[in-house]
């Protein structure tokens, strides 16, 4: 296990390679009521992981450790948190975040045969980044918009009623 102040495990530590982050990070905890009282801090875990998530990209191991020593939790606290929320991402995600909708509505409409289209073209399996770091690849299982299906999301942004030949256009959409 990686600590927060060292790279015990070889890999590259966000909080020490990013000053500025961990500040940008440190700043927004400084900002909250933490208690003493592990109670009341598991309410503030939810919206630091956004934050730091939202400063770092992701969130890895160490930042998970950052978080939960600030907020006086156990790292398999935050990490439960983080693994059980498919917002929450522990690995890097692409400039690009393409997102097919597998919902009822989506997937009877054919988003299974959207999603290996995109597969295709950018030869990754879902839940990978290119090699480039340009895209990375996912499945969510409702936007909501299930008069549009199927559905995609790059970035937020909807595309309705998604069919296969769609997909190189809605790359196109991302240079």
């Amino acid at each position: 296990m990686a600590c927060a102040t060292c790279s015990c495990s070889g890999k590259v530590n966000l909080i020490e390679k990013f000053p500025e982050k961990r500040a940008a990070l440190d700043s927004y905890l400084s900002s909250l009521s933490i208690a003493a009282d592990r109670e009341q801090n598991r309410g503030l875990l939810i919206q630091s992981l956004h934050q730091a998530q939202e400063i770092f990209g992701y969130l890895p191991e160490e930042v998970q450790l950052y978080i939960a020593q600030r907020l006086h939790l156990h790292l398999a606290e935050v990490y439960g948190v983080v693994s059980f929320y498919s917002f929450f991402t522990d690995k890097p995600v692409g400039r690009y975040r393409i997102s097919v909708c597998m919902g009822t509505a989506c997937f009877v409409r054919g988003a299974g045969k959207v999603l290996d289209e995109f597969k295709r073209y950018l030869t990754v399996d879902e839940g990978e980044t290119t090699p480039d770091g340009k895209f990375t690849l996912g499945a969510l299982r409702c936007v909501g918009a299930c008069s549009l299906a199927p559905v995609v999301t790059v970035n937020g942004r909807v595309y309705g009623n998604v069919v296969p030949k769609k997909v190189a256009d809605i790359l196109e959409d991302c240079e």
